[in-house]
């Protein structure tokens, strides 16, 4: 009985020590899988940093308003007689655009001139029996005062009856007509809105610091939402002489001649001053650069050295850069990169130091200085 425990012990033990030497030849080989296990190389795009010419360029956010344009409006009460003008016509100088009613200053005026034809004749019989010194000089002067009196008190009744009479202050555009026939205008009622359209202004502003750069005359470039295939030019025509004391920035305004009318007053716009000078820039694509809180970077391609086997391969390397200005899907380096260096332009955000990459440029994204996207 003692032996036949013994064995069943010994077979246990046998057992649990063929389990165990399994096992171990298991790990054994993991372990080797593991150290000989290579994480394989991710798939980026790649660009070269290439050096470009741009022209000098002062961005600025502006409006469009017009170099005329008012609200007309009426200067003395009264009922509208006559509306002489359709909305979003162009009208003339002088054109008549509304006519108020002058019934009972018409009635006064013929009144005031038949008391004038009168103060004109008794003018003038004063005057012979004065020549006959009849009368005395007072009696003269007394028919003289009277009759400039009468023609002052009709002239005020003609200007009574003109300003009645709205007529357009400078050729423009009309807008939406907001007086209808029979209504009453009280004084400063808005009739409708003008707008000279040719030429147009572009106002904006930039920093004190760049004013040493701008003078009269250098040529302006619009860009417009509502218009984005084209660029509006223009020139400079002012410089205010005083700064924004709240944001130290100096007021610009742009003359553009509009001449197929497409600008129009309170029109957003992208204005750039063009500066005389071309100067070489170092540029990559904004989809290469990393932003963080510690500063931009980018991702240099590097070559490997070849392994035992005879083959290299390629990794990257994280490059703190300083950014410049933007012009369109491009970043301007100012440090950290030289001409040649190719970088990661997609897929960056997966790298790290180090890591072995393989280049797939089937892919790539296009980058252009004036980028049209088509759901935009």
């Amino acid at each position: 009985m003692i032996r036949k425990l013994v064995l069943a012990v010994v077979i246990v033990f046998a057992v649990i020590g063929g389990l165990a030497g399994v096992k171990a030849l298991q790990v054994k080989k993991l372990i080797a899988v593991g150290k000989s296990f290579a994480i394989p190389p991710e798939s980026v795009s790649t660009v070269v940093a290439r050096e470009e010419k741009w022209q000098g360029i002062l961005g600025a956010i502006g409006s469009i308003t017009a170099v005329q344009g008012v609200n007309v409006t009426t200067e003395v009460p009264g009922l509208v007689n006559e509306i002489a003008f359709e909305p979003g016509a162009v009208v003339a100088k002088g054109d008549l655009l509304v006519r108020l009613d002058t019934s009972s200053e018409q009635a006064q005026l013929r009144a005031m001139e038949a008391q004038l034809d009168l103060a004109r004749v008794n003018l003038e019989r004063v005057s012979k029996l004065r020549a006959e010194n009849t009368v005395s000089q007072s009696d003269l002067d007394t028919a003289e005062a009277t009759m400039k009196q009468t023609q002052a008190n009709a002239d005020a009744i003609r200007a009574t009856i003109e300003k009645k009479t709205i007529r357009a202050p400078f050729a423009g555009r009309l807008g939406i007509r907001q007086v209808n026939l029979g209504q009453y205008l009280d004084t400063g009622k808005p009739i409708v809105s003008l707008q000279s359209l040719s030429p147009v202004y572009a106002d904006f502003s930039l920093p004190q610091q760049e004013l040493s750069r701008l003078s009269v005359g250098m040529p302006v470039r619009l860009t417009i939402d509502a218009f984005p295939d084209r660029h509006f030019e223009g020139t400079l025509t002012t410089i205010n002489p005083d700064l924004d004391p709240a944001t130290r920035s100096i007021g610009l305004q742009a003359t553009v001649q509009n001449l197929n009318q497409l600008l129009r007053p309170g029109m957003f716009t992208r204005a750039e001053v063009l500066l005389p000078e071309e100067k070489p820039v170092l540029v990559v694509p904004s989809t290469a650069v990393l932003s963080a809180p510690y500063g931009d970077s980018v991702y240099v391609v590097e070559s490997n050295a070849p392994a035992a086997s005879g083959k290299g391969g390629l990794s990257v390397r994280q490059q703190l850069v300083r950014t410049g200005p933007a012009r369109g899907d491009f970043l301007s380096i100012e440090s950290g990169l030289k001409p040649g260096d190719r970088i990661v332009s997609a897929g960056a955000f997966k790298l790290r130091t180090g890591m072995a990459v393989v280049e797939n440029n089937d892919i790539n994204p296009k980058a252009t200085l004036a980028p049209r996207p088509p759901d935009s």
